[in-house]
C-alpha cells in the first residue's frame, strides 16, 4: 500500500468551494467525470457539506474515480440526508447504503465495546489519541466492530475534543452542572458521563439538536468547537466550558460482507483513498480547532477555563470508572489502560 501523501491544507475558502461538489454529489449527479460506474457506492453522514470531513470526502471520491479509471463511484449523502444515525446504521448493515461515518460511542449502541474510545478525560492531547486509535486500542475496536459484519477502514476520523456549552450560566466547575438539562448524543456512555457529573443528560440526535436548543429542551450541550461553529451553535449558547472531557472520531464503516466480496484491486483503491482522506482530515480539525475559538468569541461566545481534574474526580468518586470497566470488560479496559494509563 503507498505511503500517505500530505495533502495542501483545508483552508476556509476551500471549505466553501468543495462544499458546492459534495452538495452535487448527494443530489445524485455524478461525482467524477466518467459517464457510467461499474461500482457505485453511497457514503452517508450526520455532518453538513462544508465540513472538512466531507471536503475531504468529496476529494477522495475523485481520487477513487480516477485510480479506478471510472469503474467506482462515491456519492456522498451529508446532513443526515438518508436518515438519522440509528437508521443509517440498520440501512448499513442491510446493505442500504455502503459506507457510513459512526462515531464508536454512537456505534456502540450494537457493540458496546466500540464506546471504549470515548471514555471520559482518557486522553491529554492528540499525540496520545492517534498512538492509541492508530494501535492497539483502535485495532482492538474495528475487531469488535467486525464482529457485528461492520468493517471499520484502519484510519479513523477526527471530531475533535469535546467542550460543554450552556445558554443559561457559564460551567466554572463540576457543581455548576448539577440539575443542568444537557443534551448528550444517543449512547449509553455519554449518558452515564454526565448523570456521574449530575447533570440531567437527554439523548437528542443531531437533526434535533439546534431546535431543541432554542426552545429550552435542553440548556446545554456538548461538542467539538469545529463541531459548535459549523452547526451553528453559538447561535442558541451563550457560555463554553473548556473541558476536553473526552475525543471523539468516526470510524469509516462498510458492511463486512459487501465489502469483502468487491474485487480486490476496488477494495485497495477505495481503502487506500478513504483512509489518505481520513489522515488529511485530522490535520484540518486539529487547525480549524485551534481558530474556532477566536471566530466563536467574535461572534458572541463566551470561553472560560476548568480543572479538568476535578471533573475526573468526581466521575471517580460516584463510580463512572468502576461501573464501565464491569460494562466492557477487562480485556477493553485493560487495552485503554495500555494506551493512556490508569483510569480509576
Amino acid at each position: 500500500m503507498n505511503a500517505f501523501r500530505s495533502p495542501l491544507p483545508l483552508t476556509r475558502r476551500r471549505l466553501l468551494v468543495a462544499s458546492g461538489a459534495v452538495a452535487i454529489g448527494a443530489a445524485g449527479v455524478s461525482t467524477s467525470a466518467f459517464a457510467a460506474a461499474e461500482f457505485q457506492f453511497k457514503f452517508a453522514n450526520n455532518l453538513p457539506p462544508t465540513h472538512p470531513m466531507n471536503v475531504r470526502a468529496k476529494e477522495a471520491a475523485d481520487k477513487i474515480a480516477k485510480d479506478s479509471a471510472g469503474r467506482v463511484e462515491l456519492l456522498i449523502f451529508p446532513s443526515n440526508q438518508l436518515g438519522a444515525d440509528a437508521d443509517l446504521l440498520s440501512q448499513l448493515r442491510a446493505g442500504g447504503i455502503d459506507f457510513l461515518t459512526m462515531s464508536g460511542l454512537v456505534a456502540s449502541t450494537l457493540v458496546p465495546t466500540a464506546a471504549i474510545t470515548g471514555m471520559g478525560f482518557a486522553f491529554k492531547d492528540y499525540a496520545s489519541v492517534w498512538q492509541a486509535i492508530d494501535g492497539k486500542l483502535g485495532g482492538y475496536v474495528r475487531g469488535e466492530l467486525a464482529k457485528a459484519n461492520l468493517m471499520a477502514m484502519p484510519k479513523a476520523w477526527d471530531n475533535g475534543f469535546r467542550q460543554m456549552t450552556s445558554s443559561t450560566r457559564p460551567i466554572r466547575s463540576v457543581d455548576d452542572l448539577k440539575g443542568m438539562k444537557m443534551r448528550v448524543p444517543i449512547s449509553p456512555l455519554w449518558t452515564s458521563m454526565f448523570k456521574a457529573l449530575d447533570a440531567a443528560p437527554t439523548g437528542i440526535a443531531p437533526p434535533e439538536l439546534y431546535s431543541a436548543l432554542q426552545t429550552g429542551i435542553v440548556d446545554g450541550q456538548e461538542n467539538s468547537l469545529v463541531g459548535i461553529q459549523f452547526t451553528k451553535l453559538n447561535e442558541v449558547q451563550k457560555y463554553c466550558a473548556l473541558s476536553n472531557h473526552m475525543w471523539d472520531g468516526y470510524w469509516m464503516l462498510a458492511n463486512k460482507r459487501i465489502f469483502e466480496k468487491l474485487p480486490k484491486d476496488i477494495r485497495e483503491i477505495v481503502q487506500r483513498n478513504l483512509d489518505a482522506a481520513a489522515v488529511a482530515q485530522r490535520g484540518d480539525v486539529e487547525r480549524l480547532g485551534m481558530s474556532s475559538r477566536a471566530d466563536l468569541e467574535k461572534l458572541g461566545l463566551r470561553f472560560n477555563e476548568v480543572d479538568k481534574e476535578a471533573f475526573r474526580d468526581r466521575l471517580r468518586k460516584n463510580g463512572f470508572y468502576a461501573e464501565w470497566k464491569g460494562k466492557l470488560g477487562k480485556e477493553a479496559w485493560d487495552t485503554l489502560e495500555a494506551a493512556v494509563g490508569g483510569m480509576g
